[in-house]
């Protein structure tokens, strides 16, 4: 039966016994600490692959190709980097205040404790549905992949599938997801170092026969339709990187975050700028940015570039071998996308900002009813009935990217606001289990510069003549995060957080170490179908 708190009964009768420490901390079937509801059972080794899983998904494999095709070879590399390094620090921002403070919302709710509870309702929603349209472009993104396969199947009919079988999985336990995105995380590096090495044999001419170099940063050229691809490829940049502060949102559900957190924060993100930048440099040097062939606007079908430069090389049916990629790679992101769209509700309905039916969990730390609802919204794609796959995916991009400045943006504002709380209030920095890099410069970083590209994303609408609809797609974010935060202070009459009043206290959670793995001692002598059953629901 579902919980509204997440707080299991004791059980006697049966061999999966739930027991309670001295301390009243209560346990899932599996022994993890059940804590506002969510299991802590996330690993040193899941949180490591949980971001590079989510976040490296089927269409980094053709968006490079529009990457490409908005601002050249050279110009998509600067736009990678640059949002890149925005990321390093949003990410050491996150890394000091989630292992502080490794609360169900992460840096949602703290943003409600150091700013102003209107912004974490603002920044919750925001969140919340940047996450949605994920899920949503990541079924557009099937239908996409799919329809290289067959024109027989309707797009629509791909997505309900695809659907029906992900409303499955992420109903799992907390453990089963993270066992799923460490093994396909895992298989997701392999691919993308072996399309490291085809594109190298391709441009060198082992494949094909043909020597490339670099002939396409001078014909066409480097750099492709001035600030206006710039804009674009921002967007797309923030997007494929958006899903690396999810190792904030897994702290909740981390065994030892203070401990395992920021190891992983520091690994991810290299591995993710690596296969980013990787991806983007060798796109731009198997194909030219004028390739018809890669994803548009008005693309009813996404080639990679990997396809296009492996078709031009002679190979008729390498666009099967990338396709088999990109859909296993397609498994673990949506899961992802679900995971973190599901966890940011739950967040807002624990604390009274979105419906509480949302903030029930079953006894082992599953928030059905959020899963179900934020996955349900996913259908949005189902849009490209109406209009084209690759229009879906630009609507869909432009949204999501907007989203993800204006989140990280107060990631920037919320990690100074705790550190001007953290010294108006007498504590050390030597308190604190993970200190940011170049702090304050790199929060002020985070801020201004998200700020400048959340208004700089839909610079294209202005150029070549005004695009109602387009203008709508890249500016509706900023309009309803306005609404939110100024409806939400009206009507709840909040006030800017005192940073002398600040709560550093509630969330410290320094007692939630937990052993990896039970002892064999623990093991023994349970029944193979508990361990089974404890496996698969927990």
């Amino acid at each position: 039966m579902p919980s509204t708190s997440g707080v299991v009964e004791e059980k006697t009768s049966t061999p999966d016994v739930v027991t309670f420490e001295a301390d009243d901390v209560a346990h899932a079937s599996n022994g993890n600490v059940i804590d506002d509801g969510l299991q802590r059972g996330l690993k040193n080794r899941h949180l490591q692959m949980i971001a590079f899983g989510g976040v490296v998904g089927a269409s980094i494999w053709y968006g490079t190709g529009s990457a490409i095709s908005y601002s050249g070879p050279v110009g998509a590399l600067i736009c990678f980097l640059i949002v890149g390094i925005d990321v390093f620090f949003v990410m050491q921002s996150l890394g000091e205040m989630s292992t502080l403070f490794p609360v169900q919302g992460a840096f949602i709710e703290l943003a409600g404790r150091f700013v102003d509870p209107a912004l974490a309702f603002s920044l919750g929603v925001n969140y919340w549905y940047l996450w949605v349209t994920n899920i949503a472009n990541d079924y557009n993104n099937i239908s996409l992949i799919m329809g290289l396969w067959t024109n027989a199947v309707p797009s629509y009919a791909w997505i309900i599938i695809f659907w029906v079988g992900f409303q499955c999985t992420s109903l799992l336990g907390i453990v089963v997801y993270g066992e799923m995105e460490f093994w396909l995380a895992c298989w997701k590096l392999i691919c993308v170092v072996g399309g490291f090495l085809v594109a190298i044999l391709i441009n060198t001419g082992a494949i094909g026969g043909e020597y490339i170099g670099f002939r396409y940063w001078r014909d066409p050229g480097a750099i492709a339709n001035g600030i206006n691809g710039f804009g674009k490829t921002f967007v797309l940049a923030a997007v494929y990187y958006s899903g690396t502060e999810m190792l904030a949102l897994t702290a909740a559900e981390s065994r030892n975050p203070k401990k395992d957190l920021p190891k992983a924060i520091r690994q991810t993100f290299w591995r993710i700028l690596v296969i980013f930048l990787g991806l983007v440099f060798f796109a731009g040097i198997i194909v030219p940015y004028n390739e018809s062939s890669l994803l548009t606007a008005t693309s009813k079908s996404a080639q990679s570039p990997w396809t296009v430069a492996l078709v031009r090389a002679g190979w008729a049916g390498g666009g099967n071998l990338v396709n088999v990629v990109m859909i296993t790679a397609q498994l673990s992101s949506v899961n992802s996308a679900i995971y973190v769209a599901s966890r940011s509700l739950v967040a807002l309905a624990v604390k009274g900002r979105a419906p509480a039916f949302f903030a029930r969990t079953t006894t082992n730390g599953v928030p059905v009813n959020a899963i179900v609802f934020s996955n349900a919204l996913g259908l949005i794609a189902l849009l490209n009935i109406a209009a084209t796959p690759g229009k879906v995916f630009t609507y869909l991009i432009s949204i999501s990217g907007a989203a993800t400045f204006v989140a990280w943006a107060f990631v920037g504002v919320t990690h100074l606001r705790l550190r001007r709380a953290w010294v108006r209030q007498g504590r050390s920095l030597d308190e604190l289990p993970y200190k940011a890099f170049l702090y304050p410069y790199g929060a002020w970083f985070v801020v201004l510069l998200n700020l400048f590209l959340v208004f700089i994303s839909g610079y294209e609408v202005f150029v070549g003549g005004f695009a109602a609809v387009d203008f709508v797609f890249s500016y509706v974010v900023i309009a309803i995060f306005t609404v939110l935060y100024f409806g939400w202070k009206f009507v709840k009459r909040t006030k800017i957080v005192s940073s002398a009043e600040a709560d550093l206290v509630s969330g410290r959670r320094d007692d939630l170490a937990q052993p990896e793995e039970d002892s064999t001692e623990e093991k023994a002598g349970i029944p193979w179908y508990i361990v089974v059953k404890r496996f698969v629901f927990s």
